[in-house]
């Protein structure tokens, strides 16, 4: 290991960056010195430029992959270099489009978990839908997350390193009940091989191989669900500041989103041909 990367790891480190996030950030920073060959240290902004046009025209990346690669290069040359350049000249990041999510609708997302085989990952996917989880967080569950007296889900350590609690609905713990029965697991409430949790990659197939058998049309992922739980509750007449902290969203703006689902929501089901009433009264004709 070089003397830079134990740098830039224990300076990540000191900030209690999260694991995944430490592995990221060093992935993409060894990926642009590998590219020039040539160690990071002597590389600058003509060089970071030429590295992000490579990535947009030549390896065709979306901008939400080109803005992790400007995350961890900001955070190589601004912190663990300390080169102080304004980043937003030096490494400017990616504009992203901003795009709405493909909601499923209460059937689909009842016909979709219906079409799913295995007890485990109908469970998994189940607790998704039913407790807004990210797959991230639902994968890394335990047995002793569920509350069962206070009917709520300890999510330790989600995204941001935060704990929250989310709500354990009696359908959702009858399926986690019968799952238990059958699966008995003992930590981890979804468990892999070798005393692991089960993996994001096992899921996101049994979703892809749900969807197939389903026939649904819209793209479906596991966390597409936990979008659906969100519109659904709005729809629902839910607040936003609940469904905020219940998603965990460090910005209320994040949970508006949603809102823009359930406005669409609205003007199908509120249409003026069904809400107006009829500005003339005809007179009956006589006999």
């Amino acid at each position: 290991m070089t003397p830079l990367r134990q740098r830039m790891i224990e300076d990540m480190q000191v900030r209690n960056l999260a694991p995944h996030t430490q592995a990221t950030y060093i992935l993409h920073v060894s990926l642009f010195a590998r590219h020039f060959r040539k160690s990071p240290e002597l590389l600058g902004p003509e060089e970071i430029r030429d590295y992000q046009l490579f990535l947009t025209n030549q390896r065709k990346l979306a901008p939400s992959s080109i803005v992790v690669t400007t995350a961890a290069l900001r955070f190589l040359y601004n912190v663990t270099l300390r080169k102080g350049w304004d980043l937003e000249a030096s490494i400017p990041a990616p504009k992203q489009p901003k795009t709405l999510p493909i909601v499923l609708s209460r059937a689909e997302v009842l016909h979709f978990l219906g079409c799913i085989d295995d007890i485990k990952h109908r469970a998994l996917l189940t607790s998704c839908y039913a407790a807004g989880l990210r797959i991230s967080e639902a994968v890394r569950l335990k047995t002793s997350s569920l509350d069962k007296r206070r009917m709520v889900i300890r999510v330790a350590q989600g995204k941001g390193r935060k704990d929250r609690y989310v709500m354990l609905s009696p359908k959702l713990l009858d399926t986690l009940r019968d799952y238990w029965w059958i699966v008995r697991p003992k930590e981890w409430l979804f468990p892999g091989y070798f005393g692991r949790p089960i993996t994001r990659h096992a899921v996101a197939h049994a979703c892809r191989t749900a969807r197939l058998r389903a026939g649904i049309a819209k793209p479906i992922s596991p966390h597409s669900l936990r979008h659906a739980f969100a519109v659904h509750l709005l729809e629902a007449g839910t607040d936003l500041r609940t469904i905020q902290l219940l998603l965990g969203h460090r910005n209320l703006s994040t949970t508006a989103r949603y809102f823009a689902d359930c406005r669409g929501y609205s003007l199908r089901h509120n249409q003026p041909a069904r809400l107006a009433r009829p500005l003339i009264t005809r007179r009956a004709e006589p006999a």
